[in-house]
């Protein structure tokens, strides 16, 4: 609020204030000091500024975000706009501040729940809900690794229930014949769901041709990614654009030996639908821009990097020199 709007009517600073104040209670000011004129508050914030001022948890707040309940934007960072950094507007804040149930409601929209209380949540069994999500009824937004490495599925409690409203068949009696029929009974599709949404949730979120590219790309493995983009240079940078599709810990091998089936396309369909989606995507991020490339000037120097395999190597040059005996002169 323009504190210089009041104040220009004849109103006191007092009274501007005190209006100030209201509106914070309201959810649409931020908060200040008693007997002072507040600052005009910024037009964008960063992310974790965002979540505080919601009263979201950060994994509310990204979970919010991917599912559009609040707009982000591309940050700008010294007039060039960053498209893996993102921030939100703060009229985008007091929209949500705003709103009726803040933040109750913006909350019970993110709300998560796992198998058991899930299956509370339809009045079914844990085992008939596993069931239905294997078999694709039930799609998880999130998963986590427990203490002994096992995935938990999420699942979006404002999903279920419209679930249970719209698929109320599916929830007693006999499953139905196309549920069963012609389906490997130990199939899992819940991996291959979860990617697909992460997927349509980061594509949502960008514009850049490139970055679009590498989302799409991030699901295939290596081999089929080198087939697919030959350029080195393009790798590389598909690689720094590659985003995170689980957040979590997996800092040990076996952490992410345990992830790694999660976030690579397995099924045929699903590998030749993102085949097909980053050959695409590269046609237009290659009009759009030629990936970046070093300087044709700029010599190759071996044995600048740090890696194993290069000190190891350097080692034994040198080890060759230090032993190295001339042979006596003839």
């Amino acid at each position: 609020m323009d504190i210089v709007g009041f104040t220009g009517h004849g109103a006191s600073a007092e009274t501007a204030v005190a209006a100030v104040a209201g509106e914070r209670a309201r959810g649409s000011a931020p908060d200040v000091a008693p007997g002072s004129v507040p600052e005009r508050p910024p037009e964008t914030v960063a992310l974790g500024r965002a979540a505080r001022e919601l009263a979201l948890r950060r994994g509310e707040f990204e979970l919010a975000a991917q599912l559009g309940h609040i707009r982000t934007t591309v940050a700008a960072s010294g007039g060039r706009r960053v498209a893996a950094r993102r921030e939100v507007e703060w009229r985008e804040i007091e929209r949500l501040r705003s709103a009726d149930g803040f933040p109750d409601v913006l909350r019970e929209r993110v709300r998560t729940v796992g198998t058991a209380e899930g299956a509370d949540l339809l009045a079914i069994s844990p085992g008939r809900f596993t069931r239905l999500a294997k078999a694709g009824y039930l799609t998880p937004v999130k998963f986590y690794l427990n203490r002994y490495r096992a995935v938990v599925w999420l699942y979006l409690a404002d999903e279920l229930r419209t679930f249970a409203a719209e698929e109320a068949a599916l929830l007693a009696g006999r499953f139905p014949r196309t549920l069963t029929a012609g389906r490997d009974p130990d199939e899992d599709v819940r991996p291959r769901n979860w990617r697909g949404r992460r997927i349509g949730h980061l594509l949502h979120l960008s514009e850049d041709p490139w970055e679009r590219a590498a989302i799409t790309g991030s699901v295939l493995d290596p081999v089929q990614r080198a087939e697919l983009v030959p350029d080195p240079y393009e790798r590389a940078y598909l690689g720094r654009l590659e985003p995170a599709l689980a957040h979590g810990r997996s800092d040990s091998d076996a952490a992410r030996a345990a992830m790694r089936p999660l976030l690579l396309a397995d099924h045929p369909d699903e590998i030749r639908w993102h085949r097909a989606s980053l050959a695409a995507l590269l046609d237009e991020a290659r009009r759009a821009r030629p990936a970046p490339r070093p300087d044709p000037g700029e010599p190759l120097r071996r044995g600048s990097g740090k890696g194993l395999l290069t000190r190891l190597r350097l080692r034994k040059e040198r080890g060759r020199e230090d032993t190295h005996v001339p042979a006596p002169a003839s």
